[in-house]
């Protein structure tokens, strides 16, 4: 045979019916890598469920900074804040209009929720525990006398702070693990509506989950019985931190009924949750859900030695910058130079007059010194 048949008879051999079913295999054994790749990136992730029209989130895939969440949220609320955070995913809104409200829901356990009807979501990066206590205080200083509604809730921790009209509206607010589970046994309780299916009553992470699902509905329900709060100037600022998710993977797993169930439950429930603030505050309010399945710890800083020390401190760079300026130098710098040009204007306008001024006839002090007005 010539050679130009062996390879005829070699391309014959290879796209012979027996070797399909290898190849068919191999590509879907390359479809399922991709698929398992692909559902693998889904990582801790920053979800907008509500948002009025005039503050713009846009979609896409930046990554956002857990210590950054605080900023981000005093932005959407309309304050400034000390550092800029140079995120492409909001956008600069009007100035004189700003949310009624802005509600933050951490979500601890799970790694992404299937909310559909969501805004926006953003991958989350360096999920390190972070507080809105600067926010709250921004919103008790600038508005202290039509003392806003800011609240603070974490139901497995029974860490809760309130402030401002919070303290009369949600004094009745179940917030101790005891009296959560003493409002799953009265009336209107979650037990009776929600689909437990692999859940029990009687398991104690299964409680604990179910309690965190009936303080969104209280919260809900005080609004609707509250809805002149709705109405006011000062926005109100809600925070709640959820940790259901995390004891039933920890004590089931993953890929157990009880979490797959549960996260289903949270998904419709968060979904539901926004939708009611959101119509209870005139389609004027900013509702976010985070979810992480573990919050790192802070970054510490550790010990050098002075050799390291001196090495770091003489990289200094070569042309002499000086520091970068806080938020507060373009106010102070506009306060003094106007000053100084109204001051300076002032002075040149005074110094013209008092030159071009007629003894006899501008100023009474010197026609008192005319021999004329003396005789007379």
């Amino acid at each position: 045979m010539t050679s130009s048949q062996l390879i005829f008879a070699g391309e014959q051999r290879k796209m012979s019916p027996s070797n399909c079913p290898r190849m068919e295999a191999g590509f879907s054994v390359a479809f399922l890598l991709c698929c398992l790749i692909s559902t693998g990136v889904n990582g801790d992730s920053f979800t907008v469920l509500q948002a009025p029209e005039f503050v713009s989130f846009q979609k896409g895939d930046w990554l956002v900074s857990g210590e950054k969440i605080p900023d981000l949220v005093a932005l959407t609320m309309g304050f400034s804040v000390q550092e800029d955070l140079s995120w492409p995913g909001l956008q600069a809104g009007p100035l004189f209009q700003r949310p009624r409200a802005n509600v933050l829901v951490v979500v601890r356990g799970v790694d992404n929720l299937e909310l559909p009807q969501s805004v926006a979501s953003y991958p989350l990066e360096n999920p390190v525990p972070f507080t809105l206590d600067s926010v709250a205080e921004t919103v008790h200083s600038l508005f202290a006398e039509d003392t806003p509604v800011v609240l603070q809730l974490a139901p497995s921790e029974e860490r809760l702070y309130m402030l401002g009209k919070a303290n009369a509206v949600f004094e009745d607010l179940p917030v101790t693990l005891q009296q959560i589970r003493a409002r799953l046994s009265q009336d209107g309780s979650v037990l009776t509506s929600l689909p437990l299916n692999s859940l029990s009553r009687n398991a104690e992470a299964d409680l604990l989950f179910l309690s965190e699902v009936q303080v969104l509905h209280d919260i809900t329900a005080l609004l609707q019985r509250h809805k002149h709060l709705a109405k006011d100037h000062s926005p109100d600022l809600y925070s709640l931190e959820l940790s259901g998710l995390e004891e039933l993977s920890r004590l089931y797993g993953k890929d157990s009924a009880q979490y797959r169930d549960a996260t289903a439950i949270l998904a419709s429930v968060l979904q539901k949750f926004g939708e009611d603030v959101y119509a209870l505050y005139g389609n004027s309010a900013v509702v976010e859900v985070v979810t992480v399945k573990t919050f790192e710890a802070p970054l510490t800083r550790k010990s050098r030695s002075i050799l390291q020390s001196r090495q770091i401190g003489n990289t200094r760079s070569p042309y002499n910058l000086a520091y970068k300026y806080n938020f507060h130098y373009a106010v102070v710098f506009n306060i003094v130079l106007w000053l100084m040009i109204v001051l300076a204007l002032a002075v040149i306008a005074i110094a013209y007059n008092l030159w071009n001024m007629d003894p006899g006839y501008d100023s009474i002090i010197y026609r008192m010194t005319n021999q004329k007005i003396r005789m007379d």
